[in-house]
């Protein structure tokens, strides 16, 4: 179980790295990209940022490749934002799991309207 200084650098990094990307990134180009968790290392050396990118293909797509270019300047941004002995080497990856669940989400309340749809068409 993470200790309370682990889990306060994580939130921390979380909310610094959004702040970067917002200010570094237009949504025009990139989509909106969302900074859902981070994951560091117990050391503190490494971080992996997971983000959703909200818009299309070509978007989403633009939107990892920036990231993975100015991931040294984020890097830069985060170490004057956040003292720490060391600033984490970050990662970012694609972090699918608001669009899974809004598909399973989306099968439940199918699944709710078929039976009733089906109790309506059934004659006794």
């Amino acid at each position: 179980m993470p200790n309370l200084r682990h889990e306060r650098v994580r939130e921390l990094l979380k909310r610094e790295i959004g702040e970067a990307v917002r200010r570094e990134f237009h949504v025009n180009d990139v989509g909106l990209i969302n900074v859902n968790d981070v994951d560091v290392a117990g050391d503190l050396k490494s971080a992996v940022v997971f983000i959703s990118i909200f818009g299309n293909a070509d978007q989403q797509k633009r939107g990892l490749q920036k990231l993975n270019e100015h991931r040294i300047r984020i890097q830069g941004l985060l170490a004057k934002a956040v003292v720490l002995k060391f600033t984490p080497t970050l990662k970012f990856v694609v972090d699918d799991s608001i669009v899974r669940g809004n598909r399973v989400l989306q099968i439940i309340e199918e699944l709710e309207k078929s039976p009733a749809d089906d109790s309506g068409k059934k004659s006794p």
